[in-house]
């Protein structure tokens, strides 16, 4: 494939307004268009569209295993420079984000070693943000 394009992805949320004020304000996504019913941000470059959805479905509460910690299933997230990771994560810190993974480097010393740290938004929609110092591993086996 050649240029990487934006994706777009649409959540369901329970609250439209605590769900905006922590995309624009705790994680610093820019507002786009919105309604009642829906706000689009810029997610680091993507398009994400978070829509009202007064009674959703149980989330899966299971994780799966991965590197001796319980990822939650499902999760979205970006994969970002490795220095933008480390100020990214001390900002969230600073925020007392309730880390579902806290900030670590997973696989270390092995084939795709990275930093990676997972959280939820108020809805419970689980997020995952990860770097590489070394990019050629995003797809190692």
């Amino acid at each position: 494939m050649g240029k990487i394009q934006p994706f777009h992805l649409a959540i369901p949320v329970q609250n439209l307004e605590k769900n905006r004020i922590f995309y624009r304000d705790t994680l610093g996504c820019e507002e786009g268009r919105s309604s009642d019913h829906w706000v689009d941000f810029n997610f680091f470059g993507h398009q994400l569209v978070i829509h009202v959805q007064e009674s959703s479905a149980e989330k899966a509460g299971k994780g799966n295993p991965v590197d001796g910690k319980d990822v939650p299933i499902p999760h979205f997230g970006v994969v970002l420079e490795w220095n933008d990771f480390q100020v990214f994560s001390e900002k969230l810190k600073k925020q007392h984000i309730d880390f579902v993974i806290e900030p670590y480097i997973r696989f270390k010393g092995k084939t795709g070693e990275q930093a990676t740290m997972f959280f939820k938004d108020p809805s419970g929609n689980a997020l995952e943000f990860k770097a590489f110092k070394d990019m050629s591993q995003l797809f190692a086996k």
